[in-house]
């Protein structure tokens, strides 16, 4: 008699058992199966990143835009140190001075995406 009650008993503890293990499996699996697919989302976004990077070197290698921003940028400081010129370069900076700050940030933006961003980026980090 004992042995015909404790048989039902056994058996739902072991299918308790069981079903609260496939549980946990199917835990795991999820938990594998997120972190796979957010490396391959952190994998394609660097790929990405690097794709885009040697695109923009490929273009930029017969190009004058970088080497215009240096030339023009360094005009003032060269200026500065031929002397008569000072002047002009005190009177330019007061003239930029009006200037409105869109202009600027258009500015700005202009020399950023020349030299590349991620490269502005780095320098504000500092």
């Amino acid at each position: 008699m004992l042995g015909q009650l404790l048989g039902p008993v056994a058996g739902l503890a072991n299918s308790w058992l069981d079903a609260k293990s496939q549980a946990q499996a199917a835990s795991a699996k999820l938990k594998l199966t997120e972190a796979e697919a957010k490396a391959k989302i952190m994998l394609s976004k660097e790929t990405s990143v690097a794709d885009w990077e040697r695109i923009m070197a490929q273009g930029s290698q017969s190009s004058w835009k970088d080497e215009w921003f240096v030339i023009v940028l360094s005009i003032p400081l060269v200026l500065a140190f031929i002397p008569g010129t000072e002047g002009w370069v005190d009177k330019g900076f007061e003239q930029l001075s009006k200037a409105p700050d869109w202009y600027f940030y258009s500015l700005g933006i202009a020399i950023s995406a020349s030299f590349g961003v991620r490269g502005v980026q780095k320098f504000f980090k500092r």
